[in-house]
């Protein structure tokens, strides 16, 4: 795959604040947004740790209602009890506080309530309905872009929507607030993070700055992760984790996905694996699938992880490193549900835009070779 020669880079309106107790920031960004009315979106876990009841604190009145039911991959159901707890409090706006999953299902809120008033917005230009400000306590990445998943737990399918309105306002980076992240979580999160710096330097859509930073992402991961899992109190190592998953947000902005992520959703949704975890097994094998569309690409991220000529390999040493499974025979994942995610991978967005063309069949066999 050439270099794309012409591409629309999308600049979002958003500010992003970085560093130690930047949490204590969340309240002047609310007024600066226009908000009076806020619903915070998070996790029990989250809501009573010490971070969130000295978010609640300083945020004071302007808290009308606390949604803490957020679950992995945004069930349809979650979704319509946290739109109704939005509705019924009538908020100008929301402040996410947790992982990927929060900050997705906070985003789908927006999403539908937008929709709900009939002018939703349709240029990147708009203002949003429902301002959003995101407070990330992992590496996933998913607070800076304009989509996400949420999953229909009857039909075990992961879908999404999206729009240029609903990417976050601004997002803070506390890296205090992922001292107390499993080393696991932290493991499986970060492996999301390289994912996003890995597809998006190798998609078709990608834009220069978009590979500039999903490069950079990538060589900051292969350097952070590891001394994030070794001491997970290491404060500095946190801090270049967090902004490598910072890095690897801001370039999917503008580079889309492709069979990677394609199959982890569709995955996730289909045998409730965690997303870091499904992103962590299939990262090799999937860019393994690409390399003889990316030869170019593929250098160049193998670069950025320590070795050119089998960036897949580095890729795989990594997730040893980290003590991750290396199959999803020992993730819980069986033969029918290879088959299932096989035959529903022709219907995804994703898929269809790899560098690669993607058949069932290739399909099943990267799903295969990675079980």
């Amino acid at each position: 795959m050439t270099t794309p020669v012409r591409s629309v880079h999308t600049g979002l309106a958003q500010r992003l604040v970085f560093g130690p107790q930047a949490l204590d920031e969340v309240p002047t960004l609310v007024r600066e947004v226009g908000s009076r009315r806020v619903l915070l979106v998070t996790t029990e876990g989250r809501a009573a740790s010490e971070g969130g009841r000295r978010l609640v604190q300083r945020l004071g009145r302007v808290v009308v209602g606390v949604y803490a039911g957020a679950a992995p991959h945004v069930p349809t159901s979650i979704l319509e009890e946290a739109v109704g707890a939005a509705r019924a409090a009538a908020v100008d706006g929301i402040v996410s506080l947790g992982g990927g999953s929060c900050a997705d299902l906070a985003k789908a809120v927006c999403w539908f309530l937008e929709r709900e008033s009939g002018a939703p917005g349709s240029s990147f230009v708009d203002r949003p309905l429902i301002a959003h400000i995101a407070v990330p306590t992992t590496y996933s990445g998913a607070e800076l872009t304009s989509y996400f998943g949420i999953t229909d737990l009857g039909s075990r399918r992961k879908s999404g929507g999206g729009g240029p309105t609903i990417a976050p306002l601004a997002v803070v980076y506390d890296p205090v607030l992922t001292l107390d992240l499993p080393g696991r979580v932290s493991a499986e999160t970060g492996m999301n993070a390289l994912a996003h710096g890995v597809e998006c330097a190798c998609s078709p859509s990608r834009t220069p700055e978009a590979e500039i930073l999903a490069l950079a992402c990538a060589r900051e991961v292969a350097v952070a992760l590891p001394a994030v899992v070794d001491d997970p109190f290491d404060i500095d190592a946190r801090t270049k984790m967090l902004r490598a998953a910072m890095l690897g947000g801001r370039a999917a902005q503008n580079a889309a996905p492709g069979v990677h992520h394609g199959l982890t959703q569709l995955l996730g949704g289909r045998t409730g694996i965690s997303h870091g975890l499904a992103n962590a097994v299939l990262l090799a094998h999937t860019l393994r699938f690409n390399l003889t569309a990316i030869p170019d690409e593929a250098a160049r991220i193998g670069d950025a992880l320590g070795d050119p000529e089998d960036p897949a390999g580095a890729i795989d040493r990594l997730r040893e490193r980290l003590g991750l499974p290396g199959s999803l025979a020992d993730c819980g994942v069986t033969i029918d549900d290879l088959d299932a995610v096989a035959r529903m991978s022709g219907g995804s967005p994703s898929i269809s835009a790899n560098p690669r063309p993607v058949t069932e069949d290739d399909a099943r066999e990267i799903l295969a070779a990675a079980y």
